[in-house]
């Protein structure tokens, strides 16, 4: 049977596919533009005939019709690895659930019988001459979902850039049934405007930055401010290993700041799990062979990424109290993102020889009401998820200044918070410090 004759064979329509599901499975589907559609849309048709089927999913950036169309929750529960702001409104109706994990681990999940798929659910690209299919930008655990599905099931999208690199792609082989949409548009994120705060942050962290350095960055605002402070400074020979591949790096590339050439992985390659931005940013990824696309497994394992001398890690956090615990997931009980890989990035920068986490936030957020409030706090309140440890934290940066906590004392920590904390608030977090047995009277505040 040639290739064709089997693709012909495997090919069928969203509603015949979804066919082989019955009440109780475990579905699992890929994130990102990697989340079926149309398979959604036929199995969410469904409903009625099943009950308790349970989904997982990641980061979905669009509606998902197997939730909206049940309500109740008879019928589909879904739950995901990481809250989109879509799966955050979810989750405050009572539709979504967390599934808590360190990115480079969840591929381990399946492989040791944690999670055990019936049938796996993913976009692709078109079938390729070899009879296969990429996964896209989205390598992420896709590999994993089709290896240890009992059933797989493919939704092939045409406007799907195929991304090179590791584990990222499928064969015909290993695929039960085919369904073609006709060009589900790609999800696009455009780089957020920068604050005057996002500007101000960026300036410090710049400074943390020199030749040869191998850079992760996350997704917003202060991501990209940096990646255009990096173009304008001219800085060369950056390397790229990170979690997101987002427009900024395009930016650094276009500048002539991203060569790899420093690097001890994946050398003159900038690697990539996932990519989230524009259509120039995908344009960018298709067919590029300088694009470097695999598993969180690898990409976020700190054994792996560590290896890269002076990888800086940027991420964001939603705020930190003064023992140095880091939030990055949720507030007060109500669940916001996920761990994500920002663990992951914060121990491998440690390791990494000349390597730093850094931990950006502004200073203060403002509530729906209006209220302006401190995000650094005396303690987290109950119901907040510690993402990082106190021990794990190295630099965190505000408006006001970065800070270096390795080997600091609490009360060193206390003082030093303080000091790049909204000027307003110093005054109360020294009252509230002193009252934790954190402060000296020798303490003082820049």
């Amino acid at each position: 049977m040639t290739l064709q004759e089997e693709y012909k064979r495997k090919l069928v329509s969203a509603e015949e596919a979804v066919k082989v599901i019955k009440s109780g499975d475990q579905i699992d589907w890929s994130s990102f533009n990697g989340q079926p559609v149309l398979l959604d849309q036929a199995l969410a048709a469904r409903k009625d005939e099943l009950t308790n089927v349970i989904i997982r999913g990641a980061s979905s950036q669009r509606p998902i019709a197997c939730v909206e169309q049940d309500p109740e929750r008879k019928h589909f529960i879904y739950s995901s690895w990481h809250f989109s702001a879509y799966e955050r409104k979810l989750h405050d109706r009572n539709l979504c659930n967390f599934n808590p994990v360190a990115f480079h681990e969840r591929s381990r999940y399946y492989e040791t019988g944690h999670v055990v798929p019936d049938v796996g659910m993913l976009q692709v690209c078109p079938m390729d001459e070899y009879g296969y299919f990429n996964f896209g930008p989205q390598a992420n655990s896709a590999r994993t979902i089709v290896s240890y599905s009992k059933k797989v099931l493919v939704e092939v999208n045409p406007l799907m850039p195929v991304a090179l690199g590791r584990e990222e792609r499928c064969h015909i082989s290993e695929v039960d049934y085919i369904v073609e949409n006709s060009g589900v548009p790609l999800i696009e994120i455009k780089p957020a405007v920068p604050s005057e705060t996002d500007k101000a942050i960026a300036s410090h962290i710049i400074k943390e930055i020199k030749d040869g350095c191998c850079i992760q960055l996350g997704i917003g605002g202060l991501p990209n401010t940096i990646g255009k402070m990096i173009a304008e400074a001219g800085l060369k020979h950056l390397g790229v290993h990170t979690e997101m591949l987002a427009d900024s790096y395009v930016d650094m590339f276009e500048a002539g700041c991203i060569d790899g050439s420093r690097k001890v992985t994946d050398r003159y390659k900038m690697a990539y799990t996932f990519a989230l931005g524009t259509q120039r940013l995908y344009d960018f990824i298709h067919q590029n062979s300088l694009c470097y696309i695999a598993p969180a497994s690898y990409i976020n394992n700190p054994a792996v990424a560590s290896q890269n001398p002076n990888l800086i890690s940027i991420n964001n956090c939603l705020e930190v109290d003064l023992f140095c615990q880091v939030s990055s997931e949720s507030a007060a009980g109500r669940h916001i993102s996920g761990t994500g890989g920002q663990w992951d990035f914060a121990k491998a920068a440690y390791m990494s020889e000349g390597g730093k986490s850094i931990i950006a936030m502004s200073s203060t957020a403002k509530r729906k009401d209006g209220t302006v409030v401190s995000r650094i706090v005396p303690t987290l309140r109950p119901g907040t998820i510690v993402t990082l440890p106190r021990w794990s934290v190295h630099m965190i940066c505000t408006e006001y200044g970065i800070v270096d906590l390795k080997g600091a004392s609490t009360w060193q920590r206390a003082e030093r918070l303080i000091s790049i904390a909204h000027p307003d608030f110093r005054d109360e977090l020294i009252k509230e410090a002193d009252r934790m047995g954190i402060w000296l009277r020798t303490n003082k505040i820049a």
